[in-house]
Protein backbone atom coordinates (compact mmCIF):
# COMPACT_ATOMS: atom_id res chain seq x y z
CA UNK A 1 0.00 0.00 0.00
CA UNK A 2 1.12 3.66 -1.00
CA UNK A 3 -0.08 5.80 2.17
CA UNK A 4 -1.72 9.49 0.21
CA UNK A 5 0.81 12.29 0.58
CA UNK A 6 0.04 14.25 3.00
CA UNK A 7 0.07 17.46 1.23
CA UNK A 8 -1.90 15.95 -1.52
CA UNK A 9 -4.46 15.29 1.16
CA UNK A 10 -4.21 18.84 2.24
CA UNK A 11 -5.30 20.41 -1.37
CA UNK A 12 -8.14 17.80 -1.81
CA UNK A 13 -9.38 18.77 1.60
CA UNK A 14 -9.03 22.79 0.56
CA UNK A 15 -10.39 22.02 -2.62
CA UNK A 16 -13.12 20.08 -1.11
CA UNK A 17 -14.12 23.23 1.37
CA UNK A 18 -14.95 25.92 -1.39
CA UNK A 19 -17.51 23.08 -2.94
CA UNK A 20 -19.30 22.50 -0.20
CA UNK A 21 -19.28 21.50 3.56
CA UNK A 22 -20.04 17.65 3.11
CA UNK A 23 -17.48 16.91 0.67
CA UNK A 24 -15.01 18.36 3.24
CA UNK A 25 -16.42 16.46 5.68
CA UNK A 26 -16.48 13.49 3.88
CA UNK A 27 -12.53 13.66 3.12
CA UNK A 28 -12.00 14.50 6.75
CA UNK A 29 -14.06 11.94 7.99
CA UNK A 30 -11.75 9.51 5.81
CA UNK A 31 -8.39 11.16 6.29
CA UNK A 32 -5.25 10.39 3.97
CA UNK A 33 -6.29 6.90 2.17
CA UNK A 34 -3.95 4.22 1.12
CA UNK A 35 -3.32 3.32 -2.39
CA UNK A 36 -2.99 -0.07 -3.08
CA UNK A 37 -0.58 -1.46 -6.00
CA UNK A 38 -1.82 -2.68 -9.04
CA UNK A 39 -2.68 -6.45 -8.79
CA UNK A 40 -2.34 -7.69 -11.74
CA UNK A 41 1.13 -7.57 -13.69
CA UNK A 42 -0.04 -7.74 -16.93
CA UNK A 43 -3.16 -5.46 -18.40
CA UNK A 44 -4.87 -7.78 -19.86
CA UNK A 45 -5.45 -9.79 -16.58
CA UNK A 46 -7.02 -6.39 -15.43
CA UNK A 47 -9.30 -6.48 -18.67
CA UNK A 48 -10.36 -9.73 -17.92
CA UNK A 49 -11.37 -9.12 -14.79
CA UNK A 50 -13.09 -5.89 -15.78
CA UNK A 51 -14.84 -7.70 -18.64
CA UNK A 52 -16.42 -9.94 -16.55
CA UNK A 53 -17.36 -7.28 -14.18
CA UNK A 54 -18.99 -5.41 -16.52
CA UNK A 55 -22.74 -5.08 -15.93
CA UNK A 56 -23.34 -7.50 -12.69
CA UNK A 57 -22.71 -7.63 -9.14
CA UNK A 58 -19.91 -7.91 -7.52
CA UNK A 59 -21.11 -11.30 -5.82
CA UNK A 60 -22.40 -12.99 -9.61
CA UNK A 61 -18.98 -11.57 -10.74
CA UNK A 62 -16.83 -13.38 -8.02
CA UNK A 63 -18.83 -16.53 -8.79
CA UNK A 64 -18.05 -16.71 -12.06
CA UNK A 65 -14.34 -16.24 -11.63
CA UNK A 66 -14.50 -19.06 -9.05
CA UNK A 67 -15.71 -21.48 -11.62
CA UNK A 68 -13.42 -20.31 -14.24
CA UNK A 69 -10.49 -20.58 -11.72
CA UNK A 70 -11.85 -23.68 -10.70
CA UNK A 71 -11.73 -25.08 -14.73
CA UNK A 72 -8.34 -24.10 -14.89
CA UNK A 73 -7.29 -25.47 -12.00
CA UNK A 74 -9.16 -28.73 -13.43
CA UNK A 75 -7.49 -28.93 -16.72
CA UNK A 76 -3.70 -27.63 -15.49
CA UNK A 77 -4.28 -24.50 -17.59
CA UNK A 78 -3.44 -21.03 -16.59
CA UNK A 79 -6.61 -19.01 -16.10
CA UNK A 80 -5.75 -16.86 -19.67
CA UNK A 81 -5.45 -20.33 -21.96
CA UNK A 82 -9.36 -20.71 -21.36
CA UNK A 83 -9.89 -17.34 -23.16
CA UNK A 84 -9.47 -19.67 -26.42
CA UNK A 85 -12.54 -20.34 -29.17
CA UNK A 86 -11.59 -23.69 -27.93
CA UNK A 87 -12.60 -23.19 -24.64
CA UNK A 88 -15.97 -21.24 -24.89
CA UNK A 89 -18.24 -23.96 -24.31
CA UNK A 90 -16.23 -24.20 -20.65
CA UNK A 91 -16.73 -20.32 -20.09
CA UNK A 92 -20.64 -20.68 -20.72
CA UNK A 93 -20.47 -23.38 -18.58
CA UNK A 94 -18.54 -21.12 -15.65
CA UNK A 95 -21.46 -18.59 -16.98
CA UNK A 96 -19.76 -15.81 -19.19
CA UNK A 97 -22.20 -14.32 -21.55
CA UNK A 98 -21.56 -15.13 -25.31
CA UNK A 99 -21.05 -11.20 -25.54
CA UNK A 100 -18.38 -11.54 -22.37
CA UNK A 101 -16.26 -14.56 -24.06
CA UNK A 102 -16.24 -12.70 -27.40
CA UNK A 103 -14.98 -9.70 -25.47
CA UNK A 104 -12.15 -12.08 -23.45
CA UNK A 105 -11.49 -13.42 -26.75
CA UNK A 106 -10.29 -10.19 -28.32
CA UNK A 107 -8.03 -9.34 -25.20
CA UNK A 108 -6.17 -12.11 -25.20
CA UNK A 109 -5.54 -11.43 -29.01
CA UNK A 110 -4.82 -8.07 -28.68
CA UNK A 111 -2.17 -8.95 -26.12
CA UNK A 112 -0.36 -11.41 -28.35
CA UNK A 113 -0.55 -9.00 -31.27
CA UNK A 114 1.39 -6.93 -28.76
CA UNK A 115 -1.29 -4.52 -28.37
CA UNK A 116 -1.03 -4.15 -24.60
CA UNK A 117 2.88 -4.19 -23.91
CA UNK A 118 4.44 -1.70 -21.70
CA UNK A 119 4.50 0.85 -24.03
CA UNK A 120 0.60 2.11 -23.04
CA UNK A 121 2.10 3.29 -19.63
CA UNK A 122 4.03 6.29 -21.52
CA UNK A 123 0.90 7.32 -23.28
CA UNK A 124 -1.36 10.08 -21.80
CA UNK A 125 -4.64 8.54 -20.59
CA UNK A 126 -6.91 9.97 -23.79
CA UNK A 127 -4.20 7.90 -26.39
CA UNK A 128 -3.99 5.05 -23.93
CA UNK A 129 -7.99 4.71 -24.17
CA UNK A 130 -8.16 5.18 -27.62
CA UNK A 131 -6.16 2.17 -28.00
CA UNK A 132 -7.59 0.05 -25.13
CA UNK A 133 -11.39 0.74 -26.80
CA UNK A 134 -10.66 -0.64 -30.36
CA UNK A 135 -10.90 -3.80 -28.60
CA UNK A 136 -14.03 -5.42 -28.90
CA UNK A 137 -16.04 -5.17 -25.52
CA UNK A 138 -13.63 -2.61 -23.60
CA UNK A 139 -15.36 1.31 -23.30
CA UNK A 140 -14.32 4.14 -21.86
CA UNK A 141 -15.62 3.29 -18.31
CA UNK A 142 -13.20 0.27 -18.46
CA UNK A 143 -10.57 2.16 -20.23
CA UNK A 144 -10.90 4.53 -17.04
CA UNK A 145 -10.69 1.69 -14.78
CA UNK A 146 -7.50 0.27 -16.08
CA UNK A 147 -5.87 4.38 -16.16
CA UNK A 148 -6.74 4.29 -12.32
CA UNK A 149 -6.30 1.38 -11.11
CA UNK A 150 -3.22 -0.86 -13.29
CA UNK A 151 -1.46 2.37 -14.31
CA UNK A 152 -2.20 4.38 -11.17
CA UNK A 153 -2.76 7.82 -13.33
CA UNK A 154 -3.65 10.11 -10.44
CA UNK A 155 -5.91 13.23 -12.68
CA UNK A 156 -8.80 10.71 -14.09
CA UNK A 157 -12.44 11.50 -13.82
CA UNK A 158 -14.66 8.26 -14.53
CA UNK A 159 -17.73 10.27 -16.14
CA UNK A 160 -19.36 6.80 -16.89
CA UNK A 161 -19.53 5.61 -13.25
CA UNK A 162 -22.44 5.57 -11.60
CA UNK A 163 -20.81 5.57 -8.08
CA UNK A 164 -18.42 7.84 -8.25
CA UNK A 165 -20.63 10.36 -9.91
CA UNK A 166 -23.33 9.89 -7.78
CA UNK A 167 -21.42 10.48 -4.68
CA UNK A 168 -19.99 13.25 -5.82
CA UNK A 169 -23.34 14.75 -6.70
CA UNK A 170 -24.61 13.94 -3.37
CA UNK A 171 -21.63 15.40 -1.37
CA UNK A 172 -21.52 18.41 -3.41
CA UNK A 173 -25.03 19.55 -3.77
CA UNK A 174 -24.45 20.03 -7.77
CA UNK A 175 -25.18 18.04 -10.90
CA UNK A 176 -22.48 19.29 -12.87
CA UNK A 177 -19.98 16.61 -11.34
CA UNK A 178 -17.37 17.15 -14.16
CA UNK A 179 -17.11 20.93 -13.61
CA UNK A 180 -16.99 19.82 -9.60
CA UNK A 181 -14.20 17.22 -10.30
CA UNK A 182 -12.24 19.19 -12.49
CA UNK A 183 -11.52 21.57 -9.39
CA UNK A 184 -9.47 18.40 -8.19
CA UNK A 185 -7.57 18.25 -11.38
CA UNK A 186 -4.22 16.65 -10.90
CA UNK A 187 -6.00 14.47 -8.47
CA UNK A 188 -9.42 13.46 -9.99
CA UNK A 189 -8.44 9.72 -9.78
CA UNK A 190 -8.03 10.29 -6.09
CA UNK A 191 -11.18 12.16 -6.14
CA UNK A 192 -12.86 9.12 -7.69
CA UNK A 193 -10.78 6.75 -4.97
CA UNK A 194 -12.57 9.06 -2.09
CA UNK A 195 -16.04 8.96 -3.76
CA UNK A 196 -15.79 4.93 -3.49
CA UNK A 197 -14.76 4.46 0.06
CA UNK A 198 -17.82 7.32 1.04
CA UNK A 199 -20.47 5.50 -0.58
CA UNK A 200 -18.97 2.08 0.77
CA UNK A 201 -18.97 3.15 4.07
CA UNK A 202 -21.75 5.65 3.46
CA UNK A 203 -19.85 8.36 4.56
CA UNK A 204 -21.44 11.55 4.69
CA UNK A 205 -25.34 10.00 4.46
CA UNK A 206 -26.62 12.23 6.87
CA UNK A 207 -24.92 15.31 6.29
CA UNK A 208 -25.70 15.07 2.69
Amino acid sequence: MMPLDPDVFAVLCRTAATISAPLHAAFLQLGPIAIPPPPHLRIADRLFVEVVNQQISARAALAIWARIEARATERGLALRDLFVPEEEAALRACGVSGNKIRALLAIREAETAGILDASLALLPQAERAAVLCRIRGVGPWTADMIGIFHFLDPDIWPVGDAAAVGTLRRLSGRDDHAAVAAAFSPYRSILARYMWHSRDLDVGSVAA
